[in-house]
């Protein structure tokens, strides 16, 4: 119905996007704004769910947000139906007929779901792709967590490009939105790269200090989020606890973040440049840094 005005979709869809970074600044810089939400919550599972015991087993012992919200609120009558038993016991196996929980009981199923969320802390790609000092990308991030400058580019890696890299996610808005973000910053890499190679550089590779400057900004927004006081543990956490996952911000301050391609934070490696260790200078490398005026 808004097709014919254009204007008015514009507008529709610019009150949906800044709705959602509300939403988002409630997640990462005032974790108290959801307490109201919590509060509409329970009275919605309340009137839902009439059951009290039912209704204890459903409800959260962390605070909104702290996991990924889960959007839909219409299936809980489902659950108090009387073919429907909820078990919140942990499986300690899997038999022929059905899963045996930790108290001992035997539960008979037709079908398991495995569904224990996503393995976003372990990118199967990282196993496979190289740096220049032959150590895989897994290897690299195995001690620290995985990191990369804007959430793009990984010291030792020149000219690799990561789209949804580290701390990247969101859990209020589209990621489609943050993926255009680094397209326009891989675009102002490569224009870059166009412009050197007319000096003989093969490749740029950020540099370690960059980094680490990235990974101490991320890491300091990061206390303030609801990830860190909510409570509770989710795929967003990698086994040491850290979130290498989310964005501790709103999407339009990563956009204006990755607006414009830092080339003073990489180095210009020439196709003659002789890998070395970690942290051996440039000029001992072969290489030259790059500086915008």
């Amino acid at each position: 119905r808004y097709r014919r005005f254009g204007f008015l979709q514009r507008l529709r869809r610019a009150r949906t996007f800044w709705t959602r970074e509300l939403l988002g600044a409630a997640l990462t810089r005032h974790p108290r704004w959801l307490r109201r939400g919590e509060q509409l919550a329970r009275r919605h599972l309340a009137a839902q769910v009439p059951d009290e015991r039912l209704r204890a087993d459903l409800t959260p012992d962390y605070a909104l947000g702290c996991k990924r919200v889960l959007l839909s609120d219409d299936f809980y009558p489902a659950l108090g139906r009387d073919n429907v038993e909820v078990v919140t016991d942990r499986i300690t196996s899997l038999v022929g007929d059905g899963v045996v929980t930790a108290d001992g009981r035997h539960h008979g199923v037709d079908t398991v779901i495995w569904g224990t969320g996503f393995a976003v802390t372990d990118h199967p790609v990282a196993h496979r792709v190289a740096g220049r000092h032959g150590a895989t990308l897994a290897a690299h991030w195995a001690a620290g967590g995985m990191r990369a400058h804007r959430g793009t580019t990984v010291p030792g890696f020149p000219n690799l490009f990561l789209v949804t890299g580290p701390n990247t996610g969101v859990g209020h808005t589209s990621m489609v939105f943050m993926m255009e973000s680094q397209y326009r910053y891989v675009l102002g890499a490569l224009a870059e790269l166009d412009k050197l190679r007319l000096r003989g550089v093969a490749a740029l590779e950020v540099t370690a200090g960059a980094e680490e400057s990235d990974h101490d900004y991320l890491a300091e927004r990061l206390t303030t989020t609801v990830w860190a006081t909510g409570g509770c543990t989710s795929w967003y956490l990698d086994d040491q606890g850290r979130n290498t996952t989310l964005w501790p911000g709103s999407a339009w301050s990563f956009r204006r973040r990755l607006a414009r391609f830092d080339a003073s934070n990489y180095n210009a490696v020439r196709p003659d440049a002789t890998p070395g260790p970690p942290g051996v200078s440039a000029p001992q490398r072969g290489q030259v840094r790059t500086r915008t005026s």
